[in-house]
């Protein structure tokens, strides 16, 4: 058996390439990624930008894998024609290697942005109505796989459309939130109830593995969230216990936060992440269904308490990061 990870030195692909050596360490593990990682020699590297066309010759059996976790997700934080040149132009490339090399079997990780900012509930019926370059990049890489798989009723396309990953390694929202309750430095932005719907990596991964055994004919999309999804000061409450902190209660005017991380940005202030939009998505739930999922027959590893047990223990104890 052969896996192939495209964006694999990245969070979501180190945590797999780990999880992957654990089922069986004979297994053929390629990264793909602009950024070499060996994953411990628990991989091969081989450089690849998915921006151009794929020229890497595979002699792969109809049972290979590839995943498809490529992509600039950042938001905000690049151009806007950045989002598409990676997000839209690597899933063209990507499924055109898999036309040409014969694969069967594509997991494509999208994300919840194809849905737009909005507070009601999204389950993976609900119209997609993105509302910023990433979102729509998204969205169109959805359905330039779906086309692939389209293509051949025998092929097998699942589409995850994780909320907030969160895990060792991930340096993002989740990491910031730790650090920022640590520092005494977090407060509510507007309320305490947005809901924050979000995934533990090792989760998100176990889940990846289910469906290659569990996946029927076609496509299948999941929202991968807790379920039910938490709530921001269920976050920082269980976090805060978790790792012995003083848990935050302030909360600061929507309204003000959201002027004065303006001034902040026009003076240099996004250098250092500070921008407008940034605290507009904070105060705006990602209420997403995770109904699916727990009905799919998968069964959760974690709960959130017990994830970011699981977490600190990585970590020694000592942090999250």
């Amino acid at each position: 058996m052969s896996y192939l990870i495209f964006g694999g030195s990245g969070f979501i692909g180190t945590h797999l390439v780990n999880e992957l050596n654990k089922i069986d360490e004979n297994v053929k593990i390629y990264n793909l990624d602009i950024v070499e990682n060996t994953h411990e020699e628990k991989s091969t590297y081989i450089y690849c930008d998915v921006r151009e066309k794929i020229t890497i010759d595979f002699s792969l059996g109809k049972d290979d894998i590839v995943f498809n976790f490529a992509a600039i997700h950042r938001t905000p934080g690049h151009p806007d024609n950045e989002y598409f040149e990676t997000n839209i132009r690597g899933a063209e490339n990507v499924c055109e290697f898999a036309e040409r090399i014969g694969i069967t079997k594509i997991i494509f990780t999208s994300s919840i942005a194809p849905y737009g900012a909005a507070e009601g509930m999204k389950e993976e019926s609900t119209l997609p109505t993105p509302n910023t370059p990433y979102g729509i990049s998204k969205l169109v890489a959805e359905k330039t796989h779906q086309i692939w798989q389209a293509a051949n009723q025998n092929r097998e396309l699942t589409i995850l459309r994780p909320g907030v990953v969160f895990g060792k390694g991930e340096n993002g929202n989740f990491t910031r939130l730790y650090w920022g309750i640590k520092g005494h430095t977090f407060f509510y932005p507007g309320r305490k109830d947005t809901i924050k719907g979000c995934i533990y990596v090792k989760d998100l991964v176990h889940f990846i593995l289910y469906k290659i055994e569990n996946h029927t004919k076609g496509t299948e999309l999941f929202n991968c969230t807790f379920e039910p999804a938490y709530t921001i000061e269920q976050i920082v409450e269980t976090m805060s216990n978790v790792t012995g902190l003083k848990a935050p209660k302030l909360v600061i005017n929507g309204k003000l936060l959201t002027g004065v991380a303006t001034i902040v940005a026009l003076i240099g202030g996004r250098k250092f992440g500070i921008h407008p939009d940034r605290v507009k998505k904070l105060m705006v739930s990602t209420n997403i269904s995770g109904k699916k999922l727990s009905e799919s027959g998968y069964k959760y590893k974690y709960t959130l308490e017990t994830a970011i047990q699981d977490w600190f223990a990585d970590n020694d104890n000592l942090y999250l990061k």
